[in-house]
């Protein structure tokens, strides 16, 4: 297998409060390959958004990267200044926001907003850069025409296609997306995701993709972190994780959103709320709401086990893994 394309290591992220530092990201680490589609699910307020955040070095106050690196072909992206940053970011790897509407300029029409990105990477030739803009965009399905319209004049599918095509203006090697389907309803949704695929496919970059949807990463991620309180539960193949969730949060999640294939099965959904994260529950995180738990998970958190791809953090998984370094 190739070298990863990026490593994160150890990665924390905090954000002061008066009853002390809450840690939204802790000791996050993984590796993703060039033209690998990784998904990262969990419930609102894990983790997910600062996690991304925090890898694409858009962190903004009050939030705080505690510690950790975030290597991106051999660079580490925590140690350069802003200035070497705009350099990378669009170029080498580029980030679809969750709100189209809100990540684009509403007073600029498409061909100008592509046009200030490609110039800050150096382009000048305003026929190439139109050019470009018009291929982007016929990538995505929308027709050149809509170049000349402002985001208002868009629906909320063609908004998301339009970044995505932005994303695409200097072929990078790696598109994060934060939750980029959130807004749209499930036909479009399906739609934007089946493009989304098939372009990476195409075009062979990585994406990170962050969703709460666990029905989307089932069709279309290849590996799959499951992220709770903070932290990496478990982390493996898509499919092996669908087809056996090593850890008790994932087989919940799992048994939280309905299946359109076999026969009929009640919901059961997850009981309790996630914890407080200034005032974390000792030992497992998840243990409070956990229907396997054992005496041990209140007192020792565990640690990721590994065995071949899957790593599972449940002392569960124990006796058949090995403990990650």
């Amino acid at each position: 297998m190739a070298d990863p394309i990026l490593e994160v290591r150890d990665i924390r992220v905090e954000y002061p409060t008066p009853e002390g530092p809450a840690r939204a990201v802790d000791r996050v680490s993984f590796a993703i390959h060039p033209g690998e589609f990784l998904g990262i699910v969990g419930e609102s307020g894990c983790g997910k958004s600062t996690l991304l955040f925090a890898i694409t070095q858009l962190l903004t106050p009050p939030a705080r990267l505690a510690g950790g690196a975030v290597v991106f072909k051999g660079q580490n992206l925590v140690q350069l200044a802003e200035g070497a940053l705009r350099t990378v970011r669009w170029r080498d790897y580029s980030v679809v926001m969750q709100s189209a509407m809100n990540a684009l300029n509403p007073v600029k029409t498409v061909a100008a907003q592509y046009a200030d990105a490609m110039r800050a990477h150096g382009y000048a030739d305003r026929a190439a850069i139109r050019a470009r803009s018009r291929e982007v965009l016929s990538l995505v399905g929308i027709d050149s025409v809509h170049l000349n319209s402002f985001p208002h004049q868009l629906s909320g599918g063609m908004r998301q296609r339009v970044m995505i095509a932005m994303a695409l203006l200097l072929s990078p090697e790696l598109i994060v997306m934060d939750e980029p389907t959130s807004a749209l309803d499930v036909v479009a949704q399906r739609s934007l995701m089946v493009q989304i695929k098939a372009l990476q496919r195409s075009l062979g970059f990585a994406v990170i993709f962050v969703t709460h949807d666990m029905s989307l990463v089932g069709h279309f991620s290849d590996r799959l972190a499951v992220m709770y309180a903070g932290v990496i539960v478990e982390i493996g193949p898509t499919r092996r994780i669908f087809d056996s969730p090593g850890h008790p949060y994932t087989q919940g999640l799992l048994e939280s959103f309905p299946s359109v294939y076999g026969p009929k099965i009640p919901l059961k959904g997850i009981p309790g709320a996630p914890p407080n994260m200034v005032m974390l529950p000792t030992g497992c995180r998840f243990h409070p709401r956990c229907a396997k738990v054992m005496e041990r998970c209140s007192i020792d958190p565990p640690e990721l086990y590994e065995a071949e791809d899957l790593s599972v953090r449940c002392f569960l998984r124990e006796a058949a893994h090995v403990r990650c370094a």
